[in-house]
């Protein structure tokens, strides 16, 4: 090697010196290792039917809970205590066994328990779902007996101008026969859609064990989205939500005249195109809880001739709503024996603490009554809850179709 080689290799071994140092004087320094979130499980049913429930979030300063079982008088919901782990955690109970619904809220932000995947679905909210397990939830819960299928049907609403979905239970053998059945059109409440009753209302679970002990007519069960789309007021331009579960309005554009158009005019000529159905009124019957108990109240009076039987769950109408009742109720009033010739059945549930719909459902039986119109009138434990309205559809359901 040359002298001027030699030389040339000696600065190109102090440049790479030079940028090693460089880059090892630039690197960051090393992070220090992060704690590992902690193995939360939630909730976690005690063998005493108490519920334990728990969150990770070490830096919030504020952690509630509320469930179903709080409004239905069985046990409080309230804070959650923080440990030095950062997992903040209540135990409530014992429970009654039932399915519940429930939620966090995070220093005032509603939260879903990131540990259970249960959810029950909505339009503007979501919340969790805990089964706990016994005797007293028997009929709502998943059995060793032949099941139907809850499925998914889309449609073209004309009504709307918009695709639209309901959910549609085929009792077992329904797929493998050529059976024709009646048919439960079962409408949710405010707040949620065409999976309320599939899911946190386990219509599908309750059916089929009822056909399992022989106390119902084997049906179809359709369920409906009764929540209308939000059209914007013309004043403000804001979203107007649908209308309450207490009385239809009047309105031409209210969610109630919609929705009857919806159910009449799309949703019961799908049904009855794509599925094996008795298209008669005496075999199809129409229920709702809360809002869909209001649509009830529009349809089903003014439609004697296309539903025999009518259930409404935890709704009502307001003394000062009578004539307007009494209005869009078409002949209903008009001749009582007329009426009750036609009418199979006309079934009203309620809840003692039901603060929403206590007096409307009081005031509709003392109305049916001054009218001579044939009902019964059922007042149970509890307020507005899906604990409430699985029972109603239990009761009503072996009552249809006979």
């Amino acid at each position: 090697m040359t002298i001027t080689a030699i030389r040339i290799a000696g600065c190109l071994a102090l440049a790479t010196t030079a940028l090693l140092a460089q880059e090892t004087s630039a690197a960051p320094p090393p992070r220090p290792a992060q704690p590992r979130a902690p193995n939360v499980k939630s909730p976690e049913i005690l063998p005493d039917k108490r519920v334990v429930f728990r969150l990770y979030a070490p830096k919030a300063s504020d952690v509630s809970l509320s469930g179903e079982w709080t409004a239905q008088g069985r046990g409080p919901g309230g804070k959650l205590e923080k440990d030095a782990s950062g997992v903040w955690s209540i135990t409530v109970g014992p429970l009654v066994p039932d399915v519940y619904s429930y939620a966090f809220t995070v220093d005032d932000v509603h939260v879903l328990d990131p540990r259970n995947t249960l959810v029950k679905p909505g339009i503007s909210s979501l919340s969790n779902i805990v089964e706990v397990p016994g005797d007293e939830m028997a009929y709502e819960s998943l059995r060793d007996v032949p099941h139907g299928e809850v499925r998914i049907a889309w449609y073209s609403s004309q009504t709307l101008g918009i695709m639209r979905s309901m959910r549609v239970y085929t009792p077992p053998g329904y797929e493998t026969g050529s059976s024709k059945y009646p048919v439960l059109y079962l409408l949710h409440g405010s707040g949620d859609d065409d999976a309320g009753w599939s899911t946190i209302g386990r219509a599908g679970l309750i059916l089929d064990n009822l056909l399992a002990e022989n106390r119902v007519v084997p049906m179809i069960v359709v369920m409906p989205n009764g929540s209308m789309p939000r059209s914007p007021r013309p004043e403000t331009g804001s979203a107007a939500r649908p209308g309450p579960g207490s009385g239809p309005g009047s309105g031409p554009g209210s969610s109630n005249v919609q929705f009857t158009a919806e159910l009449l005019d799309n949703i019961m000529p799908y049904v009855e195109k794509h599925y094996r159905t008795v298209a008669t009124r005496e075999n199809r019957a129409i229920a709702g809880l809360s809002m869909g108990g209001g649509q009830t109240l529009r349809i089903g009076p003014s439609h004697l001739d296309t539903f025999a039987y009518m259930g409404v769950f935890s709704a009502g109408i307001r003394p000062e709503s009578n004539e307007q009742f009494q209005s869009y109720a078409g002949h209903f009033f008009d001749d009582a024996a007329a009426t009750n010739k036609m009418l199979k059945l006309f079934w009203i549930g309620v809840g003692a603490k039901d603060q929403m719909m206590r007096a409307g459902a009081g005031n509709l039986d003392e109305l049916l009554k001054s009218h001579g119109i044939t009902h019964e009138f059922h007042e149970s434990e509890g307020a507005h809850t899906w604990i409430n309205w699985r029972h109603y559809l239990h009761d009503y359901a072996q009552l249809l179709f006979r």
